[in-house]
C-alpha cells in the first residue's frame, strides 16, 4: 500500500483526505491518504523532526498553511515553478512542487476582462507567492498588501480611492474569514468597490466569505477558492501518479 498525507495546522476542515481517498478507491489504487496536523510549537520543539520523518516515509505529501515555505529546507530540490515562487504545496520523492499557481490561474482566467491590468494581493505567505507568480505570467501586475508592509508593498491604510480604482482584481490570500472565524475579513475599503472589480478568495469554506459578501454587495464579481483547490489537487495527483 502507498501512503500519502498533508501537513499543516489546523487541518480539521481540509478536504484533501476525502478527495484523494475517493480517487484512490475509484481508480482501484492501493493507497491511503491521512491528515498530519503539526502545531507550530511542535515544529519548533522537535526542529521539524516529524516533517523529516513524513518526507522520508510517505509516497507523496501536500503542504498547507503555515508551512509552504518552512518545508523547503527539508527537501532535496525544487522544480522550476516552486523555485520561482519560493513556496511548496506538493512533495514527491524529496522534491518540492507548487501546483497552487496552476489551480489559481485555471480558476481566474475565465473571469478576466480586457481592463484587468493590476491586482492587489492580500497577505504575504506561500499562497500569495503562488498567486503573484500566476498573475505575472498572465500579464497582470500584482501588489502585495500587508499589515506590516516592507519595500514594494502597501499597508491596508494606503488603499485609497485611486489605488482601488487602478487595481480591479483583489485576491485574498489570508486566512481571514475561514471557518470557524466567518465574521472576519481583510480590512480593505469595501465602499470603494465597484462592478468593475473582481474579488477572488483562496478560502473555500465557507463558500461565500464575508470578504466576498461585501464585494458582492458593491456589485463586484466574486469567486471562491474551491475550483482553485480542485485544480491544484488534480495537478498533485498527476505528479504522484504519472
Amino acid at each position: 500500500m502507498r501512503h500519502f498525507g498533508i501537513i499543516g495546522y489546523p487541518l480539521e476542515q481540509s478536504f484533501s483526505a476525502k478527495y484523494f481517498n475517493r480517487k484512490f478507491a475509484g481508480e482501484q489504487i492501493d493507497a491511503e491518504y491521512s491528515l498530519y496536523p503539526i502545531h507550530a510549537d511542535e515544529w519548533q520543539q522537535d526542529g521539524g523532526g516529524k516533517v523529516k520523518q513524513l518526507i522520508n516515509t510517505l509516497d507523496g505529501m501536500n503542504v498547507t498553511l503555515p508551512y509552504k515555505q518552512a518545508v523547503i529546507p527539508f527537501l532535496d530540490s525544487l522544480d522550476e515553478t516552486a523555485k520561482a515562487i519560493g513556496a511548496v504545496n506538493v512533495v514527491y520523492k524529496h522534491i518540492g512542487y507548487n501546483t497552487d499557481c496552476l489551480g489559481f490561474m485555471h480558476s481566474l482566467k475565465p473571469l478576466l476582462r480586457d481592463y484587468d491590468r493590476k491586482a492587489l494581493v492580500l497577505g504575504t505567505g506561500g499562497a500569495s507567492k503562488a498567486v503573484c507568480y500566476g498573475l505575472k505570467k498572465s500579464g497582470i501586475t500584482p501588489t502585495l498588501v500587508s499589515r506590516t508592509p516592507m519595500d514594494g508593498m502597501l499597508a491596508y491604510g494606503q488603499l485609497d480611492e485611486k489605488t482601488m480604482k487602478e487595481h480591479t482584481i483583489i485576491v485574498n490570500c489570508t486566512p481571514l474569514g475561514m471557518y470557524p472565524d466567518v465574521d472576519a475579513c481583510p480590512d480593505i475599503p469595501y465602499g470603494l468597490l465597484t462592478p468593475k472589480h473582481l474579488l477572488f478568495d483562496c478560502i473555500y469554506n465557507p463558500e461565500e466569505t464575508l470578504f466576498l459578501k461585501r464585494g458582492k454587495a458593491q456589485g463586484a464579481t466574486i469567486k471562491n477558492g474551491m475550483e482553485m483547490l480542485f485544480g491544484q489537487a488534480q495537478a498533485a495527483w498527476q505528479i504522484w501518479n504519472s
